[in-house]
């Protein structure tokens, strides 16, 4: 499999069962999330936004990873800044999903007028930081000892994209 054969496609209900399975395997790695487990679909769907999901599916339908976004605030000043996540299966790492997956997203943000990506990931997650650096983003700061993660203190590199088309 190449990200050649890989379609994104916007994400929808038929696809909730593999993007939780994904997500509690990027949850289970212990490298992508504060969080412990993943949430119900009714809760995942509240909160991302509709027009920012996206699914890579392989050919035969299968859900290879996905990406979404939430808004960063209610306050108008913040209308064109989200916060995203990618999880990529890991049997399809290092094959161009994540890549395909990110400028799917950053396209459907810019179409938008969303001018700023975000994120956290943990320093020690190298390859979602190199992923992420391919894609466009840049390193913005370190929020040290931020949260605890089964009881130990994490730190998380925040990463940007600033859209070079919005203004």
């Amino acid at each position: 499999m190449t990200a050649d054969s890989v379609r994104i496609a916007a994400m929808t209900s038929e696809h909730a069962d593999q993007v939780l399975a994904i997500y509690q395997l990027g949850i289970d790695e212990g490298q992508a999330t504060f969080e412990t487990t993943a949430p119900t679909w009714e809760r995942f769907d509240a909160t991302k936004l509709p027009a920012h999901r996206h699914v890579a599916l392989d050919d035969e339908g299968r859900v290879l990873g996905w990406t979404a976004a939430v808004a960063v605030s209610d306050r108008c000043a913040y209308a064109g800044v989200v916060e995203h996540s990618v999880y990529v299966l890991p049997e399809a790492r290092g094959r161009g999903v994540g890549l395909a997956l990110l400028q799917a997203l950053i396209a459907s943000t810019e179409a938008a007028g969303i001018w700023t990506v975000q994120s956290g990931i943990f320093p020690e997650n190298t390859a979602s930081l190199a992923l992420h650096a391919r894609a466009g983003f840049r390193v913005i700061g370190t929020r040290e000892r931020i949260g605890r993660h089964h009881g130990v203190w994490r730190d998380v590199v925040l990463v940007e994209r600033r859209s070079p088309v919005i203004s």
